[in-house]
């Protein structure tokens, strides 16, 4: 009875000191850095990350274009985020990532009426379900919008991001890609799959193999790309979970909903990490990494995989039509 007691206890202080403050990815950013002149693009800036970080990058005088699919909560949004600021250069534009035209329409609009593209900030995303679901384009929505949407507006925005140097690109991803270890290329785009966070692994995962393999690409432009871990988030990540269905499926939602309550971040804590890749100067040359607690980390093996990340870049671009 006392061995079991001490090695329960063992497992709780091990939890509760090291993999939480691993998972929620809790830090604080003290930077200061002003962004005035600079012109910044944050996706999904309508609610939790997105919208917190667009606001601390606004508070630091960027001129802030927030991208979201639907522009009635992007307007109430950005009036939200211009009321805490007072910073007038926020701005609502619509960008729907699960449609390559939509994606398209937007980069287009960007370089017709914006001069320069400073930080581009990837944090749009569909999470966790059991039902799978298509984009307007056919692809399996979690890598269609997690990776494939981005990956398309990335390289649409590279020629200005590049004109603007130096200038930083930030990915969102999730510890969760560490459960992934086969892309899968045969069905990349449609990979079927009853586990929950399958396919949202699979995305977070082409995520990170992504800036990898794009900060090879842009060596000596003066444009970097790295991938942030924004740890567990109290925001609307269950959102596209509660669409899964059957018993276990939703009996796993309501339980991760407890979880993400005690443990989980804020959404100012979450966005802590995507500020320090977007501003903190000691990152100015740094690229291809993974970062996590507002400092660089190591993703799993797979993530790591150089011939990974360029089988996934080659054939990303086929999808996209690029």
């Amino acid at each position: 009875m006392l061995k079991t007691a001490i090695i329960v206890s063992v497992i709780g202080i091990g939890l509760y000191y090291f993999f939480i403050p691993f998972a929620t990815g809790s830090c604080e950013y003290y930077g200061k850095e002003r962004l005035d002149g600079k012109t910044v693009i944050v996706t999904g800036a309508n609610t939790g990350i997105g919208k917190t970080a667009a606001a601390d990058l606004a508070q630091r005088g960027a001129r802030v274009i927030c991208a979201c699919r639907s522009m009635e909560r992007c307007n109430a949004a950005v009036a939200d985020i211009k009321r805490e600021t007072n910073n007038v250069q926020v701005v609502a534009a619509k960008l729907d990532l699960g449609s390559m035209k939509s994606i398209r329409e937007f980069a287009q609009m960007f370089k017709n009426t914006e001069k320069r593209l400073d930080i581009l900030i990837n944090n749009a995303g569909i999470g966790c379900r059991n039902v799978d679901k298509k984009t307007e384009d056919g692809f399996e929505d979690r890598m269609g919008v997690n990776h494939l949407g981005h990956f398309l507006l990335t390289n649409l925005l590279l020629d200005m991001l590049k004109q603007s140097q130096p200038s930083r690109i930030v990915c969102l991803t999730s510890l969760i890609h560490w459960t992934t270890t086969d892309l899968d290329f045969d069905n990349l785009a449609n990979h079927t799959s009853t586990s929950s966070c399958d396919n949202y692994s699979r995305s977070k995962i082409a995520n990170i193999l992504f800036v990898l393999e794009l900060s090879k690409r842009l060596k000596g432009t003066g444009v970097t790309a790295n991938a942030v871990h924004p740890g567990l988030v109290q925001t609307e990540t269950l959102r596209s979970a509660r669409e899964s269905e059957g018993f276990l499926a939703t009996s796993y939602t309501k339980f991760m909903e407890v979880v993400f309550l005690l443990v989980g971040n804020d959404a100012r804590r979450g966005a802590q990490t995507t500020v320090y890749a977007a501003v903190d100067p000691s990152l100015e040359n740094v690229s291809g990494q993974f970062l996590a607690r507002c400092k660089i980390d190591t993703p799993s093996p797979y993530a790591r995989d150089e011939a990974v990340a360029k089988k996934l870049y080659d054939m990303s671009l086929k999808l996209v039509n690029l």
